[in-house]
């Protein structure tokens, strides 16, 4: 909305062409997004404790998890308003790519807010029922990659391989949704099983987040993407707004998620930002490396895939606990440690993610 002013007033001032800019907006996305989380954060944060919307603890997890019964959830709420109104005062809100991410972010939201009223208000432990919430996971990732495959253009449909020059394969309709959906759907669970610690999968989330709006903004500008060798995707550039307030929200609340936590972000936040993460890979042409650079996000998947499918075959676990951070926590690690390892973890993940754009 603001970029519409700026626009209008391009008439009677020419200093205000400097909002054309993506990068400026990029950043002005995050100092918004920013602001409203740690203004908003306290009073939030106040609200949900009165309403006795608390985080309840397995009696099976680790025993320090037992002093955060009661913490205050939801406060995925919280990132989701912040990122949607910076998205819309900063970005061309006739960019079909900005509406194709904010409404699939906004769709798992409601499946994980759902999810969160049930168990936190109604007091129902297992909240949405798992096969009703696949189910509209499926629902709504299915009618985003049908949406997209529909108005793609050749190369929209092409699965890029990193670190390999001049080698792609170009996917038909079957193939496409599939792909997408599954990197929809995936990432929107893999992020949620990831948010077990304080701070555990928001900062990771920021980051991966931080380097798709990098593979936006290159894709989106013929020069760039020409010398890098990466798919030119027009228009595409803009959700790099998107992803600088997912960065900035997702910064302010981590102000009150870091150890220990003030606020939870439940799956509101958790099913929403890992849609989003996927939904801007598939828009990018970068699958495979959300793949590389959300290596936390698999690893924390794949434990309790091996550690569910172990206990069935052959009665046995793999790990002490699933998913892989209560695993290390029962083997002494402290909370933190544990946090920070995986941030460190993820932080060396993305940067071989990035290096993809120049070895080829």
């Amino acid at each position: 909305m603001l970029y519409y002013l700026a626009q209008q007033l391009q008439e009677y001032h020419s200093g205000f062409n400097v909002f054309n800019y993506l990068t400026l907006r990029a950043m002005l996305g995050v100092l918004t997004a920013l602001a409203i989380s740690l203004l908003v954060g306290p009073v939030m944060i106040k609200k949900l404790s009165s309403y006795n919307i608390g985080q309840t603890v397995r009696d099976d997890g680790p025993i320090s998890h037992l002093t955060k019964a009661g913490t205050p959830t939801m406060g995925g709420a919280l990132i989701l308003v912040a990122i949607a109104i910076a998205t819309l005062l900063w970005s061309d809100l006739g960019n079909r790519y900005v509406w194709v991410v904010m409404l699939v972010t906004l769709a798992f939201g409601i499946i994980g807010w759902v999810d969160d009223y049930k168990k936190l208000v109604k007091q129902d432990p297992e909240g949405l029922r798992s096969r009703y919430k696949y189910f509209w996971q499926s629902v709504f990732g299915l009618i985003a990659a049908i949406y997209l495959y529909k108005y793609a253009s050749p190369v929209e449909t092409t699965l890029i391989v990193p670190f390999v020059k001049d080698w792609s394969i170009q996917l038909g309709m079957v193939s496409f949704v599939l792909l997408t959906y599954f990197v929809i759907v995936g990432s929107s669970n893999a992020v949620n099983l990831t948010d077990g610690l304080d701070g555990l999968a928001i900062l990771p989330t920021v980051m991966v987040g931080s380097a798709l709006g990098i593979f936006a903004y290159l894709s989106g500008h013929t020069y760039f993407a020409t010398y890098l060798g990466i798919p030119y995707v027009a228009g595409v550039g803009e959700i790099v707004v998107f992803c600088g307030a997912l960065a900035g929200a997702g910064l302010g609340f981590l102000w009150f998620n870091t150890y220990p936590a003030q606020v939870f972000m439940g799956d509101i936040g958790a099913l929403a930002l890992g849609a989003a993460l996927g939904v801007i890979a598939v828009l990018v042409r970068q699958e495979l490396i959300l793949f590389i650079m959300g290596g936390v996000f698999v690893i924390e998947t794949v434990s309790v895939i091996l550690q569910v499918g172990s206990f069935k075959l052959t009665g046995k676990r793999i790990f002490r606990m699933a998913p892989l951070h209560h695993h290390f926590e029962l083997k002494g690690w402290p909370e933190p440690r544990v946090i920070v390892r995986f941030w460190i973890i993820t932080i060396i993940l993305v940067l071989v993610g990035l290096l993809s754009l120049k070895i080829r």
